[in-house]
């Protein structure tokens, strides 16, 4: 016998006995590899030098499957260096559905806990701007989290409720990742939520205004993709069926990859537009994983979405994009003063550390006192009115400086930096670092004190110091806690 809350469906998802049976079943681990850096067919072989047998999910490109391994992926290094992200195998699909291309501006309305968003940055290339939004400040820190783990440079993150998203500038595609019932989730719980009414009245009418908000940000010919997690019509067909009649939006079918159902076009006595066959049902037998609806709609209005590496934009211009500027607004510093500084700082660390490369290709900004680096090609916010919105995090901390004006390398940019560093890295064992993580300093023959890059097993982690002590982490103790929890299941 089935689960009660899902009895309605019986009618309307095809292979229903395997859909039951699927459902029953725990979900498998899935994950996706991140795009730059580390090499694919490396990052394998080190999961599977570590006993964990993977295979690779057709359609789905750069994500893989977990068939068997000695412990959870989430506590691998190669999880916490950001080489991998776990993602359940049907979300996956979101982002190449909506097709960001490097050079477009893109919104993510719903963004935490980072999934979609960061598999956005990766297809995008981080070029562009991609616009993070997230109203919940507890999911931002687990959005900023991600973001920084996996070392995107090309995310604008800010705090927002997406009912009320900031007008001003218009965005090439948009996606709405809409708070949901979750039935879709149903293997995690094991079993399906079963919503009130007065739940499902409150969730359409907020599903509803994202909706309409998206749209309102996207330009003519522009792409917003209506995503959920949830198996009801009420939350999925409903409200793209009310968009199609009250908004300026064209239904684009969906052409996927991946086994799928069509979109419904009735459904309990209401009937909806019949385009909304072109809308996508992933249903966990289909990826053995959990459930998902898609539909892709193309803003009308005349146009066509920007072409990837246009122009850049100037503050004023129709469409509400600019250039973002060497100093954060509100910033107590002037132009001329941070060029200096953020110069004088690169040269310090390029020559310090010995990094082989350059950064012309990325952009910086002071704020808070520090630098941020990133690789936006422009931003929106001067076009944005005061409101219920702030802004949170533009690529990532790269540069602090301390009292005496000395620059330091923030953990990120370090890893960021990798093995394009040769100067001052100090490779540390198993023993030395489960000790430095302890917070206790170790013996180094480095005299020369100050900043070093910590390497172990090959990875730049973060930044160390050589102090009078001896050498000390400066790993952040949360970010600590979690590479000791790795080394103790890999050692165990």
């Amino acid at each position: 016998m089935g689960d009660p809350a899902l009895e309605r469906y019986r009618g309307v998802i095809p292979e229903w006995s395997a859909f039951l049976e699927a459902s029953s079943r725990p979900e498998p681990t899935v994950f996706r590899l991140r795009r730059g850096g580390v090499a694919p067919a490396v990052v394998l072989e080190r999961l599977a030098d570590q006993g964990f047998r993977t295979r690779p999910l057709e359609g789905l490109p750069a994500m893989h499957q977990v068939e068997d391994g000695p412990y959870p992926l989430s506590s691998t290094v190669e999880h916490w260096l950001g080489l991998l992200y776990v993602q359940q195998a049907s979300t996956g699909v979101a982002a190449p559905a909506l097709g960001p291309r490097p050079g477009e501006r893109v919104l993510d309305l719903c963004s935490a806990p980072g999934g979609k968003t960061t598999h956005l940055a990766d297809l995008m290339e981080e070029r562009g701007c991609l616009v993070a939004s997230e109203i919940s400040e507890s999911r931002i820190r687990g959005l900023l989290g991600n973001v920084y783990r996996l070392g995107h440079t090309g995310i604008f993150t800010v705090a927002a409720d997406g009912r009320g998203f900031p007008e001003g500038a218009l965005f090439d595609r948009v996606l709405v990742d809409a708070p949901c019932s979750g039935e879709g989730t149903l293997r995690r719980s094991g079993r399906a939520p079963d919503p009130s009414a007065s739940f499902r009245s409150h969730v359409t009418r907020t599903q509803s205004r994202l909706l309409e908000r998206a749209v309102g940000l996207t330009r003519p010919g522009g792409t917003i993709l209506y995503v959920t997690c949830t198996f009801a019509p009420e939350e999925n067909e409903a409200i793209v069926d009310d968009a199609l009649e009250r908004l300026p939006v064209e239904l684009e079918s969906l052409d996927l990859p991946i086994p799928h159902a069509p979109g419904l076009t009735a459904f309990d006595g209401r009937s909806y537009d019949p385009r909304l066959e072109g809308a996508a049902r992933i249903y966990p037998h289909h990826l053995d994983s959990g459930g998902l609806f898609l539909a892709r709609l193309r803003r009308l209005g005349g146009g066509e979405a920007v072409a990837p590496n246009g122009p850049a934009r100037t503050e004023g211009g129709p469409d509400g994009w600019a250039p973002v500027p060497l100093v954060f607004p509100g910033e107590n510093v002037n132009a001329a003063e941070a060029e200096a500084r953020i110069h004088a700082g690169v040269e310090e660390i390029t020559e310090r550390f010995g990094f082989d490369g350059d950064f012309d290709e990325v952009g910086w900004v002071m704020r808070g006192g520090r630098a941020w680096m990133h690789t936006l090609d422009a931003w929106p916010m001067p076009a944005w009115a005061k409101g219920e919105w702030r802004p949170i995090s533009v690529g990532l901390r790269a540069l602090d400086f301390d009292s005496r004006g000395r620059t330091r390398p923030s953990n990120d940019f370090l890893r960021w930096l990798a093995n394009r560093v040769s100067e001052r890295v100090l490779d540390v064992d198993r023993d030395a670092l489960e000790r430095l993580l302890r917070r206790e300093a170790v013996p180094v023959t480095e005299d020369d004190r100050g900043p070093v890059a910590l390497r172990y097993a090959g990875d730049v982690i973060g930044r160390g110091a050589v102090t009078v002590d001896g050498l000390k982490s400066e790993i952040p103790k949360a970010r600590a806690s979690d590479l000791r929890r790795c080394l103790k299941a890999s050692g165990e």
